[in-house]
């Protein structure tokens, strides 16, 4: 499954950001907007994604798809959840493609602008310049 998050998450990065992007293991030590969206798999299996960006990532995207330079934080906590929805919904169509357990994904909800402090089981960073995105995922 995070095999398809990656993959849905370089093809933002390439198609939407346009910009060189280098992926590490493990999360962001920065504080950062967190937002998670539950998916329920075809094996009757339910995770957690999460979705943890360090503002400056955030500011990016803000500015990508609104045009705003310095955005406030409901915004940023809405483009958040936007970009949540777009990466996990974009893994969900190349995993029914792929026949890779296909799932169901459901609302993104926030949670904090923090440290990303909440378990999980395998975790990727998108690194851009010095702005991070991590994706996290954990088995419910």
């Amino acid at each position: 499954m995070l095999t398809t998050i990656e993959k849905a998450t370089k093809n933002f990065c390439i198609h939407q950001i346009r910009v060189d992007h280098t992926i590490y293991d493990g999360i962001s030590k920065k504080s950062t907007l967190i937002a998670y969206i539950d998916i329920d798999t075809q094996d009757a299996k339910k995770h957690r994604v999460y979705i943890a960006s360090d503002k400056a990532f955030m500011q990016r995207i803000t500015k990508l798809f609104l045009e705003e330079d310095e955005s406030d934080e409901e915004t940023l906590i809405d483009m958040t959840l936007e970009t949540a929805n777009l990466i996990v919904g974009s893994a969900k169509v190349l995993s029914e493609e792929e026949n890779t357990n296909p799932y169901v994904i459901n609302t993104p909800h926030f949670k904090k602008f923090d440290l990303f402090d909440f378990e999980y089981d395998n975790a990727k960073t998108v690194s851009i310049e010095n702005d991070e995105l991590t994706i996290a995922i954990k088995e419910l």
